[in-house]
């Protein structure tokens, strides 16, 4: 029997100049890279009324959203990782010239069937070790439901369910808030 060969470690500079050239996102797990998928359009619809609807709220004031073309580097204790969330807001940026964002206070990953498993754990467990995350929500595809995990004052993160159209999802953490019926708006939603 032969031993399966493991892959070389990539460093990360050079990851992030494949990134520059790349046709393909590719995210960073401590020197594996690894190809993503491309989502459905319903998928993408509600990426793209995320961005738009904390970019209208947010014009004029500090913090920023973000598109899924922009990664974020996550140092955890064990190793680095880079990420493409769907969206994420940022209010101390790094500069514009640089290709990642490091320091999200509100992350948005929009799951999927296919990537579901990893969204809710390892990325989950990753975006909620960022030091300066505030918010993280993991929003369905298909329905008008949203789980959010804030970070509480005494420590770690509290789950709250958001469900409905007619939900608004406050966040004071960014002066904002997002209805789910402009998240979701244009998608086909399940009738369950």
């Amino acid at each position: 029997m032969t031993a399966l060969k493991k892959p070389a470690c990539v460093a990360i500079c050079d990851y992030l100049a494949g990134e520059e050239l790349a046709t393909t996102k590719h995210e960073y797990l401590g020197g594996t890279i690894h190809a993503m998928a491309g989502g459905t359009n319903d998928h993408a619809a509600v990426a793209t009324n995320a961005v738009v609807a904390l970019g209208s709220r947010l014009r004029g004031k500090p913090c920023r959203p973000f598109g899924s073309d922009t990664k974020v580097r996550i140092e955890l204790p064990e190793h680095t990782r880079f990420y493409y969330p769907d969206a994420q807001v940022v209010c101390s940026r790094n500069p514009g010239n640089v290709h990642f964002q490091e320091n999200p206070v509100l992350v948005i990953e929009v799951l999927s069937e296919s990537t579901r498993r990893t969204d809710l754990g390892e990325k989950r467990s990753a975006y909620l070790a960022i030091p300066s995350l505030k918010v993280l929500l993991l929003v369905e595809p298909d329905c008008p439901r949203v789980t959010a995990y804030r970070r509480q004052p005494q420590g770690g993160f509290a789950a709250e369910e958001h469900e409905g159209l007619q939900s608004v999802i406050a966040l004071p953490e960014i002066e904002a808030d997002l209805p789910l019926a402009e998240l979701y708006e244009g998608v086909a939603l399940d009738s369950h």
